[in-house]
């Protein structure tokens, strides 16, 4: 990169940087301003005029600027939910009525047969209907919380090495604008992440889709079409694909809904396994280069998750207490679901298709998990519910139930491998509990 500016015909090596010119250019590349010539970047900076090159300059921070906003640090999440409406919008289509209808008749029957499944209560939101650009408004604060140490920690990464990478002719930018470059590396992961959930919204059926639900306040969601997409590629009737999808979403927001710390716990777990993801320096070098220049490298490093480090053993061991996390919730969903659903003759079809599509997950998804370096499919799904189907079988639904009143009572990988200990242990503690209330009515019959 110093061979740029060392050798440019028109280079003036005499030129200091004025740090009053500087910001005076800053304030107009914020404020979207054209026109100007690029050697006013050179004027204010003090760097030999070559404007080839400090075109591209002026385009690669004039964009990230723009898009950035006021936001002087950190990623610009309005960027992102922008990138991904708008990218969502041009495939989106409005919600048919009839869809509605089916669906409200879905949902009243499988909510019935759910009742008779497990032992958490129903639901008192009512669900709603998305498009997919309103999938992306409702889903953003979601996807925030698990990519903000991740992006925080990338924009800083590139940053550093930008101003460690440049050329001397820089140095004088970059420490007056470190925050323009952080911000302008903000704004790159931003509009990345926008587009990777932009894609996204074409993929999911449902609020809970990615393993999490998207609302805090816990009420299902449905992507009407998206789901009806799925639907048609069935080979099934109509109306039993619309019970089978509806008894799951509504299963999954029960769990979270009953087990309030489930959803801040996990998104808890991934930002701390986000916020220890390290950027592979080596892999930076020419990077600082191509922001200069084409800008493309960097994103396509960044879409690729290229940066990303190794894991490290503490990263691997926070990664098996998420997958496990998330197939103890997935396992519970199915094996309520197949309960609630076996009066339908093709539930095992409908149930098998969702399997090969969750093991698998979309494009977008993929590209998410690059991004946060974090996939979201549980990998020991039919293990943990076969170990819920057990436990069920030998205790009843109602102490199965109970496993997710606490985080100190959730199953463990342990447990997975093998429920047997787990069973004893709750078979123990109901008689210990039904001797308890025994010996304690004796003693209030005693006293009466």
């Amino acid at each position: 990169m110093n061979d740029r500016f060392d050798d440019s015909a028109d280079a003036e090596p005499g030129r200091d940087f004025n740090s009053k010119d500087f910001q005076e250019f800053l304030k107009k590349l914020m404020s979207g301003e054209t026109g100007f010539d690029p050697a006013e970047l050179a004027a204010a900076a003090g760097l030999p005029n070559d404007p080839e090159g400090l075109a591209q300059i002026m385009r690669q921070l004039q964009t990230a600027m723009n898009q950035a906003g006021a936001n002087a640090e950190g990623v610009n999440w309005g960027l992102a939910s922008q990138q991904a409406k708008e990218l969502a919008k041009t495939s989106s289509k409005p919600v048919d009525p009839k869809f509605r209808e089916e669906l409200k008749a879905a949902i009243s029957i499988g909510s019935l047969w759910l009742n008779q499944a497990t032992e958490i209560s129903d639901l008192t939101a009512e669900p709603k209907v998305l498009s997919r650009e309103l999938w992306v408004e409702d889903a953003m604060p979601l996807f925030q919380a698990l990519a903000q140490p991740v992006a925080d920690r990338m924009s800083q990464a590139l940053t550093e090495n930008l101003k460690e990478n440049a050329p001397e002719e820089l140095a004088g930018i970059l420490a007056s604008a470190d925050g323009l470059f952080r911000s302008a590396g903000g704004a790159l992961f931003a509009m990345q992440l926008g587009q990777a959930l932009g894609k996204l919204s074409a993929e999911v059926i449902t609020g809970g889709d990615i393993g999490l639900p998207i609302f805090q306040d816990q009420r299902a969601a449905f992507v009407a079409q998206n789901f009806d997409s799925f639907v048609a590629g069935l080979d099934v009737e109509r109306d039993q694909a619309f019970i089978y999808l509806s008894v799951r979403e509504l299963a999954h927001v029960r769990l979270f809904k009953h087990s309030k710390w489930l959803r801040d716990h996990i998104v808890s777990q991934i930002s701390k396994y986000a916020a220890g993801i390290t950027i592979d320096n080596s892999k930076l070098e020419g990077l600082a280069e191509g922001f200069a220049g084409d800008g493309e490298e960097i994103r396509r490093a960044l879409e690729s998750g290229a940066l990303i480090a190794e894991r490290t053993e503490d990263q691997e061991l926070a990664l098996e207490r998420i997958e496990t996390m998330l197939a103890l919730i997935e396992g519970w969903v199915d094996v309520v679901t197949e309960s609630a659903t076996k009066l339908l003759p093709r539930a095992a079809a409908i149930a098998e298709a969702v399997r090969r599509r969750r093991a698998t997950g979309g494009p977008a998804e993929q590209t998410f998990g690059t991004l946060i370096g974090l996939q979201l499919r549980p990998k020991r799904l039919r293990e943990a519910a076969a170990m819920w189907r057990a436990i069920g079988e030998a205790v009843g639904n109602d102490k199965r139930d109970s496993l997710w009143d606490h985080p100190d009572l959730v199953p463990s990988a342990e447990d997975i491998n093998d429920p047997s200990g787990l069973i004893s242990k709750l078979n123990g503690a109901g008689s210990e509990t039904d001797s308890m209330d025994d010996e304690l009515r004796r003693m209030l019959d005693e006293q009466g």
